[in-house]
This record gives C-alpha cells, structure tokens and sequence, in this order.
C-alpha cells in the first residue's frame, strides 16, 4: 500500500485499498482478506499431523507462512491443538521446549504437534533462510533446524512439514468471501462519495475506513499480552520464555 500511495500521488491518481494479505499483519483492521483461509489450510494440517505422530510416537512440527508476524502460528496452533506454538514475538529456548515435551512424555503422550511461524529466529536470534539468484531474501528452515535440536536433547523421532505457499491457496473461506464482499461494497462507496486516499478496513463487526498514511503507519504484529496469547497459556501451550 505504501509503494501504490506513492505511485497514486505522483500520478495523480486517485486511490481507496482494500487490506489483502493472508499475514494479516496489516495495522488497524482485525482482519485483512485471505488470513482466514490460511489459518483453516494450516489448522487443517494440524488436524491431518495429528493421527500421525500419535499413531507413530512423534514429534511431528508444521512449519507456517507469515513474514515477520506470527498471528497465522497462533491462531491455527490453538485451532489445531498444538502443544507448541513458537512465534517471533516471543523468545523461547531449546532446553524449556525440550522440557515441555518431556512433560508430555512423563503424562504417557508420546507425541507432540509443534507449529513455528516461518520468521522464528533461532535459540541465538539468528534468521533462518536463503537468498534467491535476485538477492532477495527468503524465510525457510526453523522447522528443521528445531528438528534436529530437538532429536539432540530429547531424542525423540522428530518429522518436519513446510506447507509453504498452499496456505495462499484454494477454496477462500466464507469468512474471506464475506470481508471481500463487504470491502468491496465499501469501496465503491467511498469512490461515489470521491473519499480517496483511504483504506477500508474491519473492526468492532464493522466495516470502517481510515487514511492510508495511518494503515501503513505501524506494523503489526502479535501482542505478548493479546488476549490469544493468554488463551494459549492457559490451555497449557508452551509459546516461549
């Protein structure tokens, strides 16, 4: 949004967004379009991991899109009944996530689902990823390299599932057809009343809009107090340190 602001000013053009991206890591709106179809193809995933590593008494950990935010890891990690949800808002250690799974052994469940947002540093805050042949850079790999840690100091059988760009796939939600239906609406109804330079966005089960400048003024991400992180702990979660 801030590179069309940019070209919509130099051009003289004029401009209302709608937030699309499944990261949902866009401030002001709750929601953006296509998160919530993420979230179901991930949460899904879980739910398919799930028979495997209790069938098979492993440590199964499902790697997620997101960027720099972790609100898809989160949200799908307490759909899907994770037991361990790592996101790059909170720090985590080897030894205490090593410890939970422990936990979970001592209870007689051999077995434990681990989702990780694809931006989670590692236990030395070092970024996991590759550069493509045009210099950009990518995310990709915390799943393994916490594969291989964890088979070091838990020596459990440890499988590792990247689901990589299905998640910006498929069938969209209803949820998402119904945000796209109602941006859609709003949009256009900013353009008759010749209200540019906005975003529509959705909050308190509403649509609203603001000024572009304040949509793309602050990046979010997931709170440390938000109300899905105490969710998660109180459902026994380990999320970090």
């Amino acid at each position: 949004m801030a590179i069309l602001r940019k070209l919509a000013q130099q051009g003289n053009l004029n401009l209302v967004t709608i937030p699309k991206t499944i990261d949902n890591d866009v401030d002001i709106t709750e929601c953006s379009i296509g998160f919530d179809t993420a979230v179901n193809t991930a949460t899904e995933a879980l739910d398919r991991l799930h028979f495997t590593a209790a069938s098979h008494s492993r440590v199964m950990i499902l790697e997620v899109m997101g960027r720099d935010a972790g609100h898809i890891a989160i949200s799908a990690g307490i759909a899907g009944g994770a037991d361990v949800i790592l996101i790059p808002e909170i720090p985590y250690t080897i030894a205490n996530l090593c410890e939970k799974l422990r936990q979970r052994q001592e209870q007689g469940k051999n077995y434990s689902l681990i989702i990780v947002s694809e931006a989670v540093r590692t236990e030395e805050g070092e970024t996991i990823g590759s550069t493509d042949p045009l210099g950009q850079a990518r995310y990709g790999g915390i799943g393994q390299y916490l594969a291989n840690r964890i088979s070091l100091c838990n020596g459990a059988e440890t499988r590792v599932t990247v689901l990589g760009h299905i998640q910006r796939g498929g069938t969209p939600s209803p949820l998402d057809r119904l945000l796209a239906s109602a941006f859609g609406v709003a949009a256009v109804d900013l353009i008759a009343e010749e209200k540019y330079d906005r975003m529509v966005g959705w909050r308190d089960r509403q649509v609203m809009s603001v000024s572009i400048e304040q949509a793309i003024s602050r990046y979010c991400v997931v709170d440390p107090a938000s109300t899905l992180v105490k969710t998660a702990r109180g459902l026994g979660i380990y999320l970090g340190d």
